[in-house]
């Protein structure tokens, strides 16, 4: 039996979202075998020279173009907010297992929730606030404040995830006036312009294997995002959405046979109740857009 045209798009998107799980592990999986050995401020600089060497043809054209005052001021808050979520991010993989980042960092889409609600007039039916109770819960689940002693490193990630949601507010707040393309660029600019003295600040001289190691990170992120948006291209959030959640089943795994980490049972029930509220959240506004066109027939 053949597969329908909407069948195969569907496979296409969950497999290029598979991808993307991979990559992001990957990233982290690096980032946790570097085990702190740069200082943060200085591994993400490093880490992000190498994405403005791959985002060069992009972002010259769009330097030499320029960009109106108040899009400059909302790329330079971006890359501010950035550079916080990204030191807060490399010191938590520093400090806490790989799938403990994961399941926190699943805080990042609720931050934009709660955000679009505050800050840009979107509305937040009270559905979505379960929903994002939920998620909240699943949070509470993964750090068990009281229930055992927190490390820095999970209140870095609390930050880095806050941070990174804020971030792609902006973001989306940008792209109504700026090519997606050049915000992803003008990101890495502006966040290695904000990074350059707290590295320089901290800085220790690094081998060439930690160079590298950092410039396959940038490899897998750049990878990351361009498989993610191929799968949003190819399938709805609906499908897509609820694949992140392998995400947290391989960084366990990476956890537990590379690095010898307990395999933590509340830190995956915590994750799978905050991917379930998102993936309902998403679920939810795919319906709602459908109607609106169907509404007004």
């Amino acid at each position: 039996m053949q597969m329908d045209a909407q069948t195969r798009r569907d496979l296409a998107g969950i497999g290029w979202m598979m991808a993307m799980g991979f990559c992001f592990v990957a990233v982290n999986g690096i980032v946790r075998w570097l085990d702190g050995a740069l200082p943060a401020p200085q591994s993400a600089f490093i880490r992000f020279i190498f994405g403005l060497v791959f985002l060069g043809p992009v972002l010259l054209p769009a330097l030499q173009t320029g960009f109106a005052p108040r899009i400059w001021r909302l790329l330079s808050l971006r890359g501010a907010l950035h550079v916080l979520a990204v030191i807060a991010w490399f010191y938590a993989m520093s400090r806490i297992s790989v799938a403990e980042v994961t399941a926190i960092g699943f805080l990042n889409p609720i931050v934009v929730t709660v955000g679009a609600a505050l800050f840009m007039g979107e509305r937040l039916a009270l559905r979505r606030v379960a929903a994002v109770g939920v998620a909240l819960m699943g949070a509470l689940v993964v750090l068990r404040p009281g229930l055992r002693e927190l490390d820095p490193g999970h209140l870095s990630q609390v930050v880095a995830s806050m941070a990174f949601g804020a971030s792609y507010l902006l973001a989306k707040r940008i792209t109504e006036h700026v090519p997606a393309a050049i915000v992803v660029a003008m990101m890495s600019l502006t966040v290695s312009i904000g990074l350059a003295p707290l590295a320089w600040a901290v800085w220790v001289p690094p081998t060439w294997g930690q160079v590298g190691w950092l410039g396959l990170v940038a490899v897998f992120a750049t990878a990351g995002h361009y498989t993610m948006t191929r799968a949003f291209a190819a399938a709805p959030l609906t499908v897509t959405q609820p694949v992140v959640f392998l995400q947290l089943i391989w960084a366990s795994l990476l956890g537990v046979f590379v690095f010898h980490e307990p395999l933590d049972e509340w830190v995956i029930l915590g994750g799978a109740m905050m991917i379930g509220a998102i993936t309902y959240i998403t679920w939810r506004e795919a319906r709602l857009r459908a109607a609106v066109p169907a509404a007004a027939e």
